[in-house]
Parts: structure tokens; sequence; C-alpha cells
């Protein structure tokens, strides 16, 4: 499936840092609720499936990179607000970050 440059320009992607990391019990998968900063007092509620991947202690201050114009959404009952990237397989997952330290709120393309 092909997306024309102009689809592809109407996502937004910004390096963030989760700054929050709960347990969302009522999931049927494992899964976080995050809260991530984006710089200038922006932040955004994520629901991520990664809890089997990642722990609390990792997440933490962790620089990642996130759609952060999608529809909210409801998931488990926790509204998301935005979505982290990450490279993954069967086997593996691994968030997406800078190569380089950024300032928050930095655009991705």
């Amino acid at each position: 499936m092909s997306i024309a440059i102009e689809d592809f320009a109407k996502v937004q992607m910004k390096v963030g840092k989760i700054v929050s990391v709960e347990d969302i019990p009522e999931a049927r998968k494992p899964m976080y609720k995050l809260r991530v900063e984006f710089g200038d007092g922006i932040s955004k509620q994520c629901v991520a499936g990664i809890k089997d991947r990642y722990t609390k202690e990792e997440l933490a201050d962790k620089i990642v990179v996130a759609v952060v114009n999608l529809e909210p959404k409801s998931v488990a009952g926790v509204t998301s607000e935005c979505m982290l990237l990450a490279a993954f397989n069967e086997n593996e997952l691994s968030l997406l970050a800078p190569e380089r330290k950024v300032s928050l709120g930095s655009k991705v393309a």
C-alpha cells in the first residue's frame, strides 16, 4: 500500500520524555498509562501495550518519539492522546528515540 507524501505530511511526530508510568489493571493485555512531556508545558497521555517489554524504571524519564496528532481514543477505559513509535517483530520491541540530544517537542520527519 502506498500513500501520497501529502498524507504522510499530516502525521505530526515529536520528541518527548516519559514523565509518569502507571499500570492499567483493567486492561486485557499488559499495558501502561504514560504521561509524555513535549516541552513548552505540553504533555499528552498515552496507552501503550509494552508492559511485557519494559519495566516502569526503564521507561521513567525515557526520551521517545511519538505521533501527537491522533484523535484521542479510549483504550481499557483510559484516553490515549498520542502513540509511541517502536521498531518490533515477533520477538523484539524497541522504542524509537533520537540518536543525539535534541529539545523536547522537536519535530520528527
